[in-house]
């Protein structure tokens, strides 16, 4: 008897056990015992993968909120190790395709602990110093409509000057029905995914993003349904001229290209005129060009060049000291005879032929003795000459500059391959203005026409600058 009421007694003390737990479960609301952590049900993943590692560095936790005013609120805690610094530059305009760019307004900008912010033109420019800093703001522009729904998006990071270790985020919307969800990261135009990006169960959205580098963004793109919030965004037409001469990966290479051959060149240039320059300073002794034989004296030049040769090596230019020398080089070698008379209006030279020309002249010798004394006349007054309005000298000239090119003391003559260069780089120059004017109304990249023009000077300046002579020449 006694154990059936003990049996009764146990059977009123559970059922007023669990009659007490139906009563407080009807108060609570209904509830499901825990799960082991590998049962539980993982939020839909929609982009990226991965486990996040906790890494060593600066790291940023970013939250967003779309409000009902079609504002997104920011804020930005970030931490940084001691002693180091982290700068973040936020554009406020970035491309939304060739011929327009997206803008953003940023507002009610607040700071605190070791976080300071600047506003400054198209970007926001926000800086850390060690510790932890936290900046709240608010965007306009970050919701557009998009085919019949609403599209949020704003660079969760970008500009940074310092690795990012690890950034976390998430994004809050006044409606939980969020999709698609896409999330970017790297250099500005890549298309490799972030991290992780997914849509939880409470209708958050949160992102993970290891290792940010310099100057790499995070990208989030968030699809919200129609009229969720009222469309912020602006869009501003890119001027031809400004999308024309925008600097792209093809003509940046060209430009770098374009230095690094400037720059050879210029040190090409400068290394000959060294050479060339070191050899008309270089000290030599003295040269006897008077030899005796006998009781007689006669000029010999020295390595068999002549005076008027000599002023043409030296300067490049063949003028009349050059023209000159030659005169009386050929009179102390009998050719010409010159006299000093009585002229009428004081002292007057007389030039008259002695020898014929032979087979021992050069050819601007040559040329020098016929355009002084033609044929037929045997002497000539130098106020003669003046009086028929000088001499042409321009046999004279074409026939020495051909000389010291036949010497190889030039490798081209120095009057025309200057002019030669000139005209060259001239013409590229009017080809790269050309090409510039032909792609800033067409397909753009008019910095390649401006690299075709800057080359075009190059050549105009190293006619300019390059010596001609030879190391025979300069010997």
């Amino acid at each position: 008897m006694s154990m059936k009421w003990g049996a009764t007694a146990a059977i009123v003390v559970v059922a007023g056990l669990l009659g007490a737990g139906t009563a407080a479960a009807q108060n609570a609301g209904p509830s499901l015992p825990n799960l082991p952590s590998d049962l539980v049900p993982k939020p839909q993943q929609l982009t990226g993968g991965g486990n996040v590692q906790q890494t060593d560095g600066p790291v940023a936790d970013v939250a967003l909120k779309v409000l009902r005013d079609g504002s997104l609120s920011v804020t930005e805690k970030v931490t940084v190790p001691g002693g180091q610094q982290l700068t973040s530059r936020v554009p406020l305009r970035v491309p939304a395709g060739d011929d327009q760019d997206r803008v953003y307004a940023v507002r009610d900008v607040k700071t605190e602990g070791a976080a300071t912010s600047q506003l400054t033109g198209d970007q926001l420019v926000l800086t850390f110093a060690g510790g932890a800093g936290t900046v709240t703001y608010l965007v306009d522009g970050a919701v557009a409509d998009q085919g019949g729904r609403q599209q949020a998006r704003w660079q969760v990071a970008s500009g940074f000057d310092t690795p990012l270790a690890k950034l976390t985020a998430s994004f809050l919307a006044p409606s939980p029905e969020l999709s698609p969800v896409d999330c970017f990261a790297g250099p500005v135009g890549s298309s490799r995914r972030c991290t992780l990006a997914e849509l939880d169960h409470t209708g958050v959205v949160r992102l993970e993003q290891n290792d940010v580098g310099p100057g790499d963004r995070v990208d989030l793109l968030v699809g919200l349904p129609a009229n969720t919030a009222p469309a912020t965004a602006k869009f501003a037409e890119i001027g031809l001229l400004a999308n024309a001469f925008a600097l792209t990966p093809l003509t940046g290479i060209v430009f770098a290209v374009l230095l690094v051959l400037l720059v050879a060149a210029g040190v090409f240039v400068w290394r000959r005129r060294k050479q060339d320059a070191g050899a008309l300073r270089t000290a030599t002794g003295p040269v006897e060009v008077l030899l005796r034989d006998g009781d007689r004296v006669f000029f010999a030049s020295p390595d068999g060049v002549l005076p008027g040769q000599v002023g043409t090596v030296v300067d490049e230019t063949v003028d009349v000291v050059d023209i000159s020398a030659t005169v009386v080089d050929l009179a102390v070698r009998n050719y010409l005879w010159l006299a000093e008379i009585p002229g009428q209006h004081g002292q007057d030279w007389q030039i008259s032929r002695r020898n014929p020309p032979d087979e021992h002249l050069h050819d601007f010798e040559r040329a020098v003795c016929e355009t002084l004394l033609p044929e037929g006349t045997d002497t000539v007054l130098v106020s003669q000459l003046r009086a028929r309005g000088g001499l042409d000298l321009r046999r004279i000239s074409d026939a020495m500059y051909t000389d010291v090119v036949t010497k190889r003391w030039f490798s081209r003559r120095p009057d025309t391959a200057r002019g030669r260069l000139t005209w060259l780089g001239a013409g590229i120059f009017a080809l790269g203005l050309a090409a510039t004017a032909v792609l800033t109304f067409t397909v753009g990249d008019a910095l390649l026409g401006v690299a075709v023009a800057l080359a075009g000077l190059g050549v105009v300046a190293a006619a300019a600058l390059l010596p001609s002579r030879t190391a025979r020449g300069r010997a």
